[in-house]
């Protein structure tokens, strides 16, 4: 019983692991993951610095850098000095930049609903189910 408890995690690890990697280049356009995380970021947020933007991805701010300036070069996001700190950048997303997002998430959802389809019902209510534990195991933390 002790093996089993310790194995679920690391399968439900790996699984959902596994589809993230799935789903971000499923909804790949002409963005990279990188790119689309970062609009997601911005459209959650008001506005990021970009020290703000490289914690919450998780990266060391020079990385930042060449990805806020080629999604600002295409139009979808602006980037101005911060108004109380001359030296800061804040950044915001663009409506361009919400409308790539909004694409990337159908085609992620599309791709989903591609393989949701073939299950029988009995399996959509276990899919179902299955999401809405994943949603209270994320709410609780």
């Amino acid at each position: 019983m002790n093996d089993e408890r310790d194995e679920i995690p690391a399968r439900l690890r790996r699984a959902v692991a596994r589809l993230n990697r799935r789903l971000r280049y499923s909804g790949t356009g002409r963005l990279s993951p990188a790119q689309v995380s970062i609009l997601a970021l911005l459209d959650k947020n008001e506005s990021l610095t970009l020290g703000e933007l490289a914690q919450l991805e998780q990266v060391r701010p020079p990385s930042i850098t060449p990805l806020v300036r080629s999604l600002e070069g295409d139009g979808l996001i602006s980037c101005v000095k911060d108004d109380q700190d001359r030296r800061a950048t804040r950044v915001r997303i663009l409506a361009l930049g919400r409308r790539e997002l909004e694409a990337d998430r159908q085609r992620r959802n599309a791709y989903l609903e591609e393989h949701l389809a073939s299950l029988a019902p009995a399996q959509r209510a276990r899919a179902a189910e299955l999401v809405a534990f994943l949603e209270g195991l994320v709410d609780e933390s």
